[in-house]
């Protein structure tokens, strides 16, 4: 779908991470762990960039979380941290199929704001009556408030400095039960060590859902 989006709320949730929530155009259907491509003109020239979904599901609104650096992001980066109700995009999308798809029990490894996706995926696994574990690396944490709400939910939580090991965190929660599925989303050093830590625990990093930031 190539269509545009209006910004209906722009919420700080962390150090420089903004939730940013959008009226959704009619018709667009997207998962927890699937993204979209927004847009606008700056100076005369298209400007856009990938970004996950970190709503549990599509209504009426959908939400992305985003990492705003003030001084390294760019002229996009600009864009967004002056975004407010009103604001209007241009919107591709869905992309990707590392999704949840209904597995039964989903163990979400993120850093960055992969926590958005990852909160995302654990909410939609709990609605689902499914079981959910998420193990997040930063040394920001954001979306406190819905990370606080999976732990009372029953959801499995350990929270981690930005340079910490994966290995112990992962094992504990990678079960190894029928139904499990890794989900990992953040760019490619956590990446690369959350690939090490589901192998480590007897998982296998080949069957995990990966997206990689860069």
């Amino acid at each position: 779908m190539d269509t545009t989006a209006t910004v209906e709320s722009v919420e700080p949730v962390g150090s420089d991470t903004y939730a940013l929530r959008f009226r959704a155009p009619e018709g667009f259907a997207a998962e927890p762990g699937q993204f979209v491509k927004l847009g606008t003109e700056i100076d005369g020239e298209s400007v856009a960039r990938f970004y996950t979904l970190s709503s549990p599901r599509v209504g009426e609104t959908f939400e992305v979380t985003v990492g705003i650096d003030p001084d390294e992001g760019g002229e996009f980066s600009a864009f967004l941290s002056g975004a407010e109700a009103g604001t209007e995009m241009t919107l591709s999308g869905p992309f990707g199929d590392q999704h949840y798809d209904g597995e039964p029990r989903a163990v979400v490894i993120a850093g960055g704001p992969g926590v958005g996706p990852a909160v995302a995926i654990a909410e939609r696994a709990l609605d689902e009556d499914a079981e959910a574990a998420v193990v997040y690396r930063d040394d920001d944490v954001a979306h406190a408030d819905r990370i606080d709400a999976l732990r009372e939910r029953g959801a499995a939580v350990r929270l981690l400095d930005g340079d910490a090991p994966l290995t112990d965190a992962v094992a504990d929660v990678l079960t190894g039960a029928d139904g499990g599925t890794a989900f990992v989303y953040g760019f490619a050093d956590l990446v690369a060590d959350a690939e090490a830590a589901i192998e480590a625990a007897g998982g296998d990093a080949d069957a995990a859902k990966v997206e990689n930031f860069g």
